[in-house]
């Protein structure tokens, strides 16, 4: 079926409407180029045509950008069959600046990517009113460039400045922030898209004034030396402060554009493959593209038993008012979710309710608290409490204190206060699940809601199935986590379920380097150059040295073999040192800016401990570290904890921070090769833990992967 519509609103003034079959949004595969371009050249054979308008038949999306799936099988080919590509798209969208009449792109939704191309290719571009219109290149999320005229078109049509801001960061902006920037000639609610553009037609006709924006176009940009000097000093500092030099695509784009801003158009776009070719199908290009997959797959999982009945849910209860209670309940309120928050102590009820209202009150775009957004949210937002006062909800979830004894005492006075029907759940982020449902009357509807803190920055959540836990709690549960805008990940019991479990060996294996006399910023060094956001040391210090105490207590009483309870954190949590909670942990932050600082009271802790001091390179203590995740992810799918080597990979994404540019732990293990693994653990098979499994060992001498590299959907 066509995915291009060919209609006449007024006569001689063509509308092209894309329609991509089967699809929810427009995608820019080859099948749809090539359709564009017979719809082209069928409009230049007509005589006395006036105007061309492009518009999407889908609501709330002009066009996606390309088709990832074809982008993906693309990563083989030879680089000329790239440039190749690039350059074609190019010159069939530049036919946009060379027919005999103007163009103007109607946009409607997302325009992003290749959608954002071609709509500069344009002559005019009006944007819709609706709050999901937005323009933007997020190629270099991909690890890319703009390679189908964006980095030469965007520069000359708003300015270098405003195009390096989009390009290089690869966010999107409203409408309005596009209009304000100079993209557009109208801003109209939707169904004035039309009549805008053909009134817009009629005055290019009548001032001509297309024809001198295409010749402006396609001469050099008009740029001072220091002008530009300037612009290179302060991208490069903030795109190394967003990258720290690991993602090459931002600085490759920002040296681009620089370099071709004096250069006519032509010339600039043939730069402009160039570049995206030598980006193409690198490392960091791959392993992004992994990253996207693994997205798309997890948003089209629905969790085991999705054939079952989902239970919707339309009020939502929190039990506990900490920073986890208060948190979970903001991102319920934010969806709309008619939210109860209940704690036994007044005091804190009163803190969490005031950071939820902070929280949904707060503007991300304008980065302040929003009295709109407080007064429209704040009515959602009930509390109590006793566990009556959720007697009306469909879904509870308790965040009180790790304590397993506390939390069966909060489960068997909620039971009876609620429907039964209604889904209970525990935020535990250690405890089996399994373990907290031995008591209640209704297993099959209890389960584990594991949040990440902070929740209203961290995407991942676990969904952990109880032995008992039915098909349809899960399912239900997965679709309420979608509708708060998190990302499940559906996952078996046990101790640490799969994040957690792979955190403690990081961290377990952190405290043994230590001891043998790495420097605490030594360790964290290691970790950051790696890609990890934060050093391990200084994540205990974040975490809390107290709450990594009871996880660690947790993950010892069911792995004592390969767990060990450090004396280290056991002396550091003695010493009242509970992390920057109270000031001092590993480091101390007692200064007047709050940042960690070396303490010769810390060194004296460790001297009491350290035997025989070894001498690591930076490069060992990285494969210590990472290899302790690898090998704990490998059990995780031997148990059958985690279902598919891609939720480890989500997981740690999002829940730890894993580096994307390395596309997931087990995508960078497939990258080195599983003979590669086995090699660099010979190195350390003198300590047990570090000995691999014996599927690790089976799948390298079978030659497999754990998941076919940058494969696309599941």
């Amino acid at each position: 079926m066509p995915a291009l519509t060919l209609s006449w609103p007024q006569p001689q003034v063509a509308l092209l409407t894309f329609d991509l079959p089967g699809k929810r949004v427009n995608l820019l595969s080859r099948s749809v180029l090539a359709e564009f371009a017979e719809k082209l050249e069928l409009l230049n054979q007509r005589p006395g045509v006036a105007g061309l308008i492009l518009t999407s038949g889908k609501p709330d999306a002009f066009f996606a950008g390309a088709d990832i799936t074809e982008f993906s099988a693309a990563l083989h080919k030879p680089k000329s069959e790239v440039y190749e590509h690039s350059r074609q798209g190019q010159q069939l969208f530049a036919m946009l600046s060379q027919l005999e009449y103007p163009t103007i792109a109607a946009i409607d939704g997302i325009c992003l990517g290749g959608g954002a191309e071609l709509a500069a290719w344009c002559d005019r571009r009006i944007f819709s009113s609706n709050a999901k219109t937005q323009i933007g290149f997020p190629e270099v999320k991909l690890g890319l460039i703009p390679g189908w005229g964006g980095t030469v078109r965007t520069p000359r049509l708003v300015g270098l400045a405003n195009a390096l801001q989009m390009i290089c960061g690869g966010e999107s902006l409203s409408a309005r922030a596009a209009m304000q920037m100079g993209w557009g000639s109208d801003l109209v609610p939707a169904e004035q898209l039309l009549p805008a553009a053909l009134r817009i037609l009629a005055e290019e006709h009548r001032t001509r004034a297309y024809l001198k924006d295409r010749e402006r176009l396609q001469r050099p940009l008009e740029l001072h030396p220091t002008e530009a000097d300037f612009l290179r000093s302060m991208a490069t500092v903030r795109i190394q402060e967003e990258t720290k030099g690991q993602f090459p695509a931002p600085q490759a784009a920002l040296e681009l554009m620089l370099a071709t801003q004096g250069m006519p158009a032509e010339q600039a776009l043939e730069l402009e493959s160039e570049r995206m070719t030598e980006l193409f199908g690198g490392l960091v290009n791959r392993a992004l593209v992994n990253v996207y997959f693994l997205t798309d797959y997890n948003k089209r999982q629905a969790g085991e038993g999705s054939d079952q009945e989902i239970r919707s849910i339309h009020a939502l209860g929190v039990i506990g008012a900490g920073i986890m209670g208060s948190g979970i309940a903001a991102a319920g309120v934010k969806s709309e979710l008619p939210t109860t928050m209940i704690d036994a102590i007044p005091l804190a009820l009163e803190k969490g309710t005031r950071a939820v209202i902070e929280e949904v009150a707060f503007d991300k775009h304008t980065k302040q608290p929003d009295a709109e957004r407080a007064l429209r949210f704040a009515p959602l937002l009930h509390t109590g409490s006793i566990e009556a006062d959720l007697a009306a909800t469909d879904l509870v979830i308790e965040a009180v204190s790790e304590v397993a004894v506390l939390k069966r005492q909060v489960f068997s006075r909620l039971e009876s206060a609620v429907s039964p029907e209604t889904i209970l759940a525990s935020n535990t982020s250690s405890i089996p699940i399994t373990k907290l449902a031995a008591s209640l009357q209704h297993p099959h509807r209890f389960c584990g809601i594991h949040f990440f803190n902070p929740v209203r920055r961290m995407k991942l959540v676990e969904v952990v199935r109880g032995e008992k836990t039915s098909d349809a709690t899960v399912a239900s549960v997965v679709a309420f986590v979608k509708r708060i805008g998190k990302m499940p990940i559906v996952v078996n019991d046990g101790p640490g379920f799969v994040v957690n479990r792979m955190l403690s060996a990081y961290l377990n294996e952190t405290l043994e380097l230590v001891l043998e006399g790495v420097s605490l910023r030594e360790v964290d060094q290691a970790a950051l150059d790696f890609g990890m956001p934060i050093g391990p040391i200084a994540l205990y210090d974040l975490v809390g040295i107290d709450t990594a105490i009871q996880v660690g207590r947790t993950m010892y009483e069911s792995f004592s073999g390969l767990v060990k309870i450090s004396p280290i954190i056991v002396a550091v949590y003695k010493a009242g040192r509970y992390g920057i909670k109270t000031g001092e942990g590993f480091y101390s932050y007692k200064n007047k800016q709050g940042v960690a600082q070396d303490d010769p009271e810390v060194e004296k802790i460790l001297a009491r401990y350290r035997g025989e001091i070894r001498h690591y390179s930076a490069e060992q203590i990285t494969q210590r570290l990472v290899l302790s995740m690898l090998l704990e992810a490998v059990r995780v799918l031997d148990e059958g904890i985690a279902r598919n080597p891609r939720d480890i990979d989500l997981g740690l994404i999002y829940g730890l921070g894993f580096p994307t540019f390395r596309g997931g732990l087990l995508y960078w293990a497939d990258t080195l090769g599983l003979p590669q693994i086995l090699k660099l653990l010979e190195d350390w098979s003198s300590i047990p833990r570090m000995q691999p499994p014996a599927s690790l060992v089976e799948r390298a001498s079978r030659g497999e992967r754990f998941y076919e590299l940058g494969a696309g959907p599941a």
